[in-house]
């Protein structure tokens, strides 16, 4: 399923980000950016050893990325050119700034993947898995974060301009989520 917002198609699509084709990919990561579980594991694991390094170097340079921030790698052998690893926060019942720092997460992996030089980038559902953040709240917010970035921008201006956005949903429940916002925004 997709959309046209500003002349940036947004992409709802079901399926493995490892394996998506595009400029840059999302990582969910920990601010070690070490590797973990989940969407993290996945891409360090099928981006091989040179993704590993390259963060090692972010984290010797800077100790890390911080909750709502985003840094970018190369993508080994994954089907992209770069890696934005962006830390979403852990859920602890919505009244600590999680929003906040969720939308950051969102936004700042643009900026990140746009100063790279990207103009195609795919987006998992961070802080969803053992973070804990409610998939439909999270999909909300990431929803009306990317929009609301797209309508901000010159959609003409080539600094800004990002030709495709997708949401790469690895399930069914994240995917028609994805979709009803898709839809309710069309309404």
């Amino acid at each position: 399923m997709e959309r046209n917002v500003n002349g940036t198609t947004i992409k709802i699509v079901r399926g493995d980000i490892t394996r998506y084709e595009t400029d840059a990919i999302v990582n969910a990561a920990n601010s070690s950016l070490l590797g973990g579980g989940g969407v993290d594991g996945a891409i360090h694991r099928a981006g091989g050893p040179e993704i590993l390094e390259a963060c090692r170097r972010i984290r010797d340079r800077q100790g890390g990325c911080d909750t709502g921030d985003a840094v970018v790698t190369t993508a080994g052998r994954l089907p992209a050119q770069f890696v934005v690893h962006t830390v979403g926060p852990v859920y602890r019942g919505g009244q600590h700034g999680e929003s906040e720092q969720l939308k950051s997460c969102y936004i700042r992996s643009i900026e990140e993947a746009k100063k790279a030089g990207a103009k195609r980038i795919a987006f998992p559902n961070i802080s969803t898995g053992i973070y804990g953040y409610p998939r439909e709240e999270a999909a909300k917010i990431a929803w009306d974060a990317v929009t609301v970035w797209i309508h901000e921008q010159a959609p003409n201006s080539i600094e800004t301009f990002m030709e495709e956005i997708a949401f790469v949903c690895y399930d069914e429940e994240n995917e028609r989520l994805y979709q009803t916002l898709m839809k309710q925004a069309e309404a």
